[in-house]
């Protein structure tokens, strides 16, 4: 066959394969077919519960309108993303080669998080991350096809000097494991203490996720500061709680530390719990409408109670919907899609945010105390909390 007739048959066969629907993935989505969505998150392990209650409130976003996007069906791809962040570019590069979706959702640790965001930089794949807080990427790694839902690390802690200064705790020792996310969070401790004229008299850490305490715990006692912050999550954060209060620190020296030192750890830490205050961009307690709503309907719905990563969850879909109803669910729109997210106002349960040029919310971060099994909002610990983006294009 000569080149110009296997061009000819070749061209022939495209047109063929239009007519009969057979197109390429980007030509088959313009004209209709079903808008492919990658969900990336811990289904076994640890953080389980965590994935399961992220993909519970994206789809309630979604149901809410009709369960479409800008008019269009969905298809639905998930993959457990153990949170092995050896497997992290594996794992993506399979939703977005293997199944072509045409956004990911992931995930809830950040170095799994670095495997997606690996991908979804070389790919152009749109990336909703509802949970993990690593900085770089919304920071020196930003990208316009990236969008975080949830917070960095320090946006929690960046609410966290201040109260403690007016307060009278002055003088503070710090306590965390030494990795990447427990550093982070020191960043806005250490920026919002010191501004407001706080003194850092000790840095102290451990191994991740080493659990064994006593020996900081009794140097804290011998440093005997105005106050003790800290961060720590999941059961190590229900231990440090408690092994606090066991040495008899919590008499004289008050716990503070990042909302996730309390957060889904009440039942495990027990009474020694109590009293400690902490800040985060969400609480169960928040009274308002739009959140007893939120919580009522999806109670309903999964005949369970939501938790904060229920709510980031939720606010990545209605994230996405402001993205897809703006150009009637045509995800080939790049440019506009990803104008009307980063422009988006969303009516989240936790309170109204925008996004920062870094596409990072710009958010309210709340006061809690824990009282029985409870974190009960306070106060408004800093209003409008918005990630420094340092090294991010965009944000320039």
């Amino acid at each position: 066959m000569t080149t110009r007739r296997l061009v000819l048959s070749r061209s022939a066969a495209l047109i063929g394969a239009a007519s009969s629907g057979l197109l390429l993935p980007e030509l088959a989505r313009a004209q209709g077919n079903k808008i492919r969505v990658g969900l990336m998150l811990p289904y076994t392990g640890a953080f389980a519960q965590l994935g399961v209650a992220i993909e519970n409130g994206f789809r309630m976003a979604l149901n809410e309108q009709g369960g479409k996007l800008g008019g269009r069906e969905v298809e639905w791809f998930k993959v457990d993303d153990e949170s092995n962040p050896a497997k992290g570019v594996e794992n993506a590069q399979r939703l977005v080669q293997r199944d072509k979706v045409d956004v990911l959702i992931g995930t809830v640790h950040s170095g799994v998080q670095m495997g997606i965001h690996r991908v979804a930089r070389e790919s152009g794949v749109l990336n909703i991350i509802p949970n993990a807080g690593v900085h770089v990427a919304t920071r020196e790694q930003c990208a316009p096809n990236v969008f975080r839902a949830s917070f960095t690390n320090s946006q929690p802690t960046l609410g966290l000097g201040k109260v403690m200064v007016d307060r009278g705790h002055k003088k503070a020792v710090w306590i965390t494991w030494s990795y990447a996310a427990g550093d982070e969070a020191f960043e806005g401790f250490e920026k919002s203490y010191t501004a407001a004229g706080g003194q850092i008299v000790k840095k102290l850490g451990l191994p991740f996720p080493n659990v064994e305490f006593q020996a900081l715990l009794t140097e804290i006692a011998a440093l005997k500061p105005d106050a003790v912050a800290c961060f720590f999550a999941g059961a190590g954060a229900a231990k440090f709680i408690r092994d606090y209060a066991a040495a008899g620190l919590n008499r004289t020296i008050p716990l503070y530390g990042s909302g996730f030192l309390t957060e889904g750890v009440l039942d495990a830490a027990g009474e020694a719990a109590n009293g400690i205050l902490t800040t985060l961009h969400y609480s169960d307690s928040l009274d308002t409408p739009r959140n007893k709503q939120f919580r009522l309907e999806y109670a309903k719905t999964f005949k369970m109670q939501p938790d904060v990563y229920s709510v980031q969850g939720y606010d990545s879909g209605l994230l996405l919907l402001q993205g897809a109803n703006a150009v009637k669910g045509d995800l080939t729109k790049k440019k506009e899609l990803y104008a009307a997210m980063q422009n988006a106002t969303i009516d989240s349960p936790r309170g109204k945010f925008k996004l920062s040029k870094a596409n990072n919310p710009v958010q309210d971060i709340y006061l809690r105390q824990v009282e029985g099994k409870e974190n009960k909002v306070i106060g408004i610990a800093a209003k409008a909390v918005s990630d420094s983006g340092a090294g991010c294009r965009m944000a320039t």
